[in-house]
């Protein structure tokens, strides 16, 4: 029996201490990179290795914050029609705090232009009250006209020491 009370209090106390997860959506627009290089892989024709960098612009809402422009690097991996890219995206908001994000994306490719994908995103830290934040989700992208990408992003997030921000 005091096994179970036991258990009991420290579940409670876990939940007390733990923060709980705010839901929040960001969408945007990044332009096409401004810095684009891909070399072959030599293993098979139409294998090629990416490495890009751009800026995006953005409408979302973070503790009370407006997300702002955003910029990104991000290395990739092209066979044929499919892609993955791995990367770093830094979302500015008008605050002045910064989130830095961590992202996997997947999607298709035609005549070696990005047409749609998706992607997962974990949230690694950021600045001012942004600092210590940690979170995760996922974006669809598509192709925009003008070679950059459309983005809507839905996730979850936790500000360090600090209750939820209501959304």
């Amino acid at each position: 029996m005091r096994y179970r009370i036991l258990c009991v209090c420290v579940f409670a106390l876990m939940v007390a201490t733990t923060s709980a997860q705010t839901k929040n959506s960001i969408s945007g627009k990044c332009a096409k990179p401004a810095i684009q290089q891909s070399v072959p892989a030599g293993d098979q024709p139409g294998h090629i290795f990416t490495l890009a960098q751009g800026k995006c612009v953005s409408k979302g809402e973070v503790a009370g914050a407006m997300s702002k422009e955003g910029a990104f690097a991000e290395h990739g991996d092209v066979m044929g029609n499919r892609l993955r890219n791995s990367g770093v995206y830094l979302e500015t908001y008008d605050s002045g705090d910064k989130v830095f994000y961590t992202y996997q994306t997947t999607g298709t490719t035609k005549d070696g232009a990005f047409q749609a994908g998706q992607n997962t995103y974990r949230i690694t830290g950021g600045t001012g009250k942004m600092k210590g934040m940690k979170g995760s989700g996922a974006c669809k992208l598509t192709a925009a006209a003008d070679g950059g990408i459309n983005y809507s992003c839905s996730g979850e997030y936790t500000l360090a020491g600090a209750a939820p921000a209501k959304q």
